[in-house]
């Protein structure tokens, strides 16, 4: 499967080793002025567990999904983000590399 929609299955399930797995162990993840957000499975496991276990009902919808080569932009529109009920919108920029997402732009 893409690893992309794997993770998204994943992260709408709040499967969190699931979610991880579609992930390198080295994956690097920024925001878009290149702040380092996220670096590895232990942090995703930390940011992404808290994340889960504190918004039960949230929910990534893609807006839109272009791919180029490697690459796979999305654009999301999150709700249940920390129980709030106004959706988040945000652009992922994923770097796929064999069957992992190697490094992740997000811009909120």
């Amino acid at each position: 499967m893409d690893p992309v929609e794997e993770q998204l299955d994943a992260y709408n399930t709040r499967d969190l080793e699931r979610f991880i797995a579609a992930y390198s162990p080295a994956v690097v993840i920024e925001d878009g002025a290149d702040n380092l957000l996220m670096k590895g499975h232990d942090q995703m496991r930390e940011r992404y567990g808290d994340l889960f276990s504190a918004s039960p009902e949230l929910h990534c919808r893609i807006v839109g999904r272009m791919k180029i080569g490697k690459y796979a932009v999305d654009e999301e529109e999150v709700t249940g983000f920390g129980g709030s009920p106004t959706p988040v919108h945000a652009v992922a920029i994923y770097r796929v590399e064999g069957d992992k997402i190697v490094h992740v732009r997000m811009l909120t």
